[in-house]
């Protein structure tokens, strides 16, 4: 974690205030606020307010540094090229990062990505050792490999901005433990005690089993624009799924008959044009279960999209209409998956006879 001692405010002989501080034993006079992406220039003031804009600026700087915050730098990239150290580089890739459109979420995490790292080198130049002490403080596969994945980032384009190329991420990603979603016995019973608690949790646990959607974004992100005219189909685009391609989903008559069409730009659930959170239907599950009298241990959303899965295989006995009921990429998943249901591939009298 950056250190620093609150800002002192300073006086040039031409009148213009700056603010001094220390970062790490490291002193560092601030005009204006560039380098946190504040607006605020002090000195753009009558000389009578710049004082108190100082101190103003002095408490953003403060505030910012002590969240995390990382000072910009704006030096030239060519004067840059195999002449800064190791977090130099990295520096500036996080400024660029965090300068970029991505998630707030995603520019939290490079932040502690590099704030880890900046505390735990010795020196100025990153070394295997650290990269492997931040990968192991996660035991679960699925952080892991989400933190790994946005360090092979960072250090990606500290490279391109000039550190020197080296292998510092030769471990290995993790295989997640396949988790065990368990179907439903009886789906109704379940369906009417969800219906009971909250609508709208209950039209996503139809279209999970049912459409055999997937709950967190191919659901929650459902538009009216989606569905044909008669809301009998789903036409999903290959962004909006996770096997990439394009897919046209039958809506069963029991989803229909609770649908009432709205405008084609608004979603579904919020009536909105943005979606709830990618949260909302976990944090709605997670309050159902607390108080269901019904879910058994392993029981998840994704088990009504199992449950479904069992039914059609159960009623086609065909592999491949399971594989694009699921949206699967190949038949070897939908065969994987099967497995995992413990559905029975073969019967008793489909084996050898004497």
């Amino acid at each position: 974690m950056n250190l620093i001692n609150y800002p002192k405010i300073g006086l040039t002989n031409d009148h213009k205030v700056f603010i001094s501080f220390y970062i790490n034993d490291k002193k560092i006079r601030l005009y204006n606020g560039k380098r946190i992406n504040s607006k605020l220039n002090p000195n753009d003031y009558p000389e009578t307010q710049r004082l108190q804009q100082a101190n103003i600026l002095a408490a953003e700087v403060y505030n910012y540094i002590s969240k995390g915050g990382v000072l910009r730098t704006f030096r030239k990239q060519s004067a840059m090229i195999g002449k800064l150290s190791d977090l130099e580089y990295l520096n500036m890739a996080l400024e660029s990062k965090l300068n970029g459109d991505y998630s707030d979420k995603y520019k939290k995490t490079l932040q502690y990505i590099y704030r880890y790292i900046v505390d735990a080198s010795i020196g100025s130049n990153i070394t295997l050792e650290v990269i492997t002490s931040i990968l192991n403080k996660y035991t679960s596969a699925t952080s892991y490999n989400t933190l790994r994945r946005h360090l092979h980032a960072l250090l990606n384009a500290a490279a391109s901005k000039g550190m020197e190329p080296r292998d510092l991420l030769s471990n290995k990603s993790r295989k997640n433990k396949a988790k065990l979603n368990k179907p439903f016995r009886e789906i109704r019973p379940v369906l009417d005690e969800i219906r009971g608690f909250n609508d709208k949790l209950f039209l996503c646990c139809l279209f999970t089993y049912g459409c055999l959607l997937r709950p967190h974004r191919e659901i929650r992100e459902l538009c009216w624009g989606d569905f044909s005219s008669d809301l009998s189909q789903i036409h999903l685009s290959g962004h909006r799924n996770k096997s990439g391609r394009n897919r046209i989903v039958p809506v069963p008559a029991y989803i229909r008959e609770k649908l009432i069409k709205g405008e084609d730009s608004r979603n579904i659930f919020s009536g909105e044009k943005k979606p709830y959170n990618i949260d909302y239907f976990k944090s709605l599950w997670s309050k159902y279960k607390a108080q269901s009298k019904l879910l058994e241990e392993h029981q998840t959303l994704y088990s009504f999209r199992h449950t479904g899965a069992i039914d059609i295989f159960k009623r086609t006995g065909s592999l491949t209409k399971l594989q694009k009921a699921m949206g699967h990429s190949s038949l070897n998943v939908s065969l994987t998956y099967l497995r995992g249901l413990e559905v029975a591939e073969l019967q008793e009298e489909d084996m050898p006879m004497i």
